[in-house]
């Protein structure tokens, strides 16, 4: 009892002191002095540990954020403004990590085709991607098996797959489309309504029929649970005590145990007519032997239902957005599909699409000016020096790809911030260097010193590029037949940086008016 007493009149005396106008000078003075030296002190260290083998390093005063605030804020123009002072090859600190960012096609080609002994894409996302997707796939396995992973993945994607695929996604935009105001018109949410149809068109084709049942109920919220943990603070920290935490790990158990009673259901009566994704990855082996299990089918059916989800929904808002800004586009659209289809009452189908060349060209565009991520990372496994320089970049810096750079740079695009789909009917891209398979089927290898990559390369190329294209030149086709659209009084909305794929900034409506 005397302890407590003591304890409390303690307290009590140390409230006092703090309280004590003077001694709140005294203090908040002793700390603006303490922050001024640890400030100096940062800016010494930086000094004295520079390494004169390795790239330039942006200066900071904050420690440990380093510049993570002028990056978070704009990281265009964060990279941008220090490739003028200090070239395509710079490091950057943020929230206690290196970042050597390497611009330009040469910057592109050396991160891209970086050898597997030099760095690892694994341990740049295994923290971010693993308690989403779940363990044994994509980034949670040696390189080798994601490669197989995506060679699995292919065989459900093959052209007779998108022939089916077109009829399904132009239904579901229809029946979308049919709960906004179809007398008069109005006002829309693009951004929502773009990321519930695009989740709905690929859950009905690559998940299959039982998933897509359930994509308006339960499955629906799972998703937004394993969404809200596929943010920035899930990268630089694996574990936190947060309510978004818990709701991810509960929510991927329960899509998890989902996907498995599908699985289960379909062993049980034999089902083997299925034509989706999820029929595709059963009774899959590695080629060591190794079986490709249900529970890996679950965890990479989740990773492709989450992947693909963001880069969609965002392409094609920016693209309808562009749309809006140049009806003139809208035109020149129905008139090409009138001059392909014969009417714009035939219905759509994949290889119909394949000769609208402008609509290709429009979602070409968004993703050159738009791309829903722009920064590829990998982490230095061991020292590695940048071609045609003395720079070594050390072991544990994590190198840093931006193709945005290359992608809205006058030298190869001219007036490369605006948005002309047209550009591209003078442009050849070709794929440089020879073609590799990696175990996935060939690329080409050298394809990285393309100054457009909004797909990426070398063995890392993103696997659902094809599919991509088919989703949104459906989704986008059959939207232009239903409404013109227009810009509202806010124009174009502007880029949200915040978040893991860059977005535009919410809300973002739309004016649309039915078609007659």
């Amino acid at each position: 009892m005397a302890i407590i007493v003591q304890l409390v009149q303690g307290l009590q005396s140390l409230a006092a002191h703090l309280t004590n106008p003077a001694n709140l000078s005294q203090i908040l003075s002793t700390l603006v002095i303490g922050i001024a030296i640890i400030l100096i002190l940062t800016q010494i260290g930086q000094r004295i540990n520079v390494d004169k083998n390795a790239p330039p390093e942006v200066p900071y005063w904050i420690p440990y954020l380093g510049s993570a605030i002028a990056f978070s804020v704009n990281p265009l123009k964060f990279y941008a403004d220090n490739r003028k002072k200090y070239g395509d090859v710079f490091t950057y600190t943020m929230v206690g990590r290196k970042f050597t960012v390497c611009l330009g096609v040469e910057g592109n080609n050396f991160v891209f085709n970086a050898k597997l002994a030099d760095v690892s894409a694994e341990e740049s996302y295994k923290p971010l991607t693993t308690p989403v997707f779940g363990k044994g796939v994509v980034y949670d396995c040696p390189n080798h098996m994601l490669m197989e992973q995506k060679k699995f993945v292919k065989w459900g994607m093959s052209n007779d797959a998108f022939r089916a695929y077109v009829p399904e996604i132009e239904e579901e935009t229809r029946n979308y489309f049919q709960r906004w105001n179809n007398k008069t018109g109005g006002r829309g949410d693009l951004f929502k309504a773009m990321g519930e149809l695009i989740i709905n068109t690929a859950s009905r084709t690559l998940m299959g029929p039982e998933i897509r049942a359930l994509m308006d109920d339960s499955v629906a919220q799972l998703y937004h649970d394993l969404d809200d943990g596929f943010q920035p603070i899930n990268m630089f920290f694996e574990w936190l005590p947060l309510p978004s935490y818990f709701r991810r790990d509960n929510a991927h158990i329960k899509m998890r145990n989902i996907f498995k009673q599908v699985i289960d259901e379909r062993r049980a009566n034999n089902v083997t007519d299925k034509t989706d994704m999820l029929q595709s990855l059963l009774n899959q082996t590695y080629k060591d032997g190794t079986p490709f299990t249900d529970v890996d089918a679950c965890h990479l059916m989740i990773a492709l239902l989450m992947a693909g989800q963001h880069t969609s929904s965002t392409t094609a808002t920016w693209a309808l957005l562009h749309l809006a800004e140049h009806p003139h586009l809208i035109k020149e659209l129905l008139a090409e599909q009138k001059d392909v289809l014969g009417s714009l009452d035939t219905p759509l189908s994949f290889d119909a699409m394949k000769n609208m060349t402008l609509l290709e060209n429009v979602i070409r565009e968004t993703l050159r000016l738009r791309p829903p991520i722009i920064m590829i990372l990998r982490k230095v496994i061991r020292p590695i020096t940048f071609p045609g320089t003395d720079y070594v970049i050390p072991k544990g810096n994590y190198i840093a790809a931006s193709p945005i750079a290359t992608q809205v740079d006058e030298q190869f695009y001219k007036n490369a911030m605006s948005f002309d789909p047209h550009r591209w009917e003078s442009i050849k891209e070709e794929e440089s260097g020879e073609s590799v398979d990696y175990g996935f089927g060939k690329i080409a290898g050298g394809g990285a010193r393309n100054p457009n990559l909004p797909f990426g390369a070398g063995r890392h190329r993103c696997i659902g590029e094809t599919f991509a294209y088919v989703q949104l030149k459906t989704v986008i086709s059959t939207f232009v037949r239903m409404y013109d659209l227009s810009l509202t009084e806010k124009g174009m909305p502007g880029q949200d940086f915040t978040k893991m794929f860059v977005q535009p900034v919410l809300p973002v409506e739309i004016n649309y008016t039915p078609r007659k």
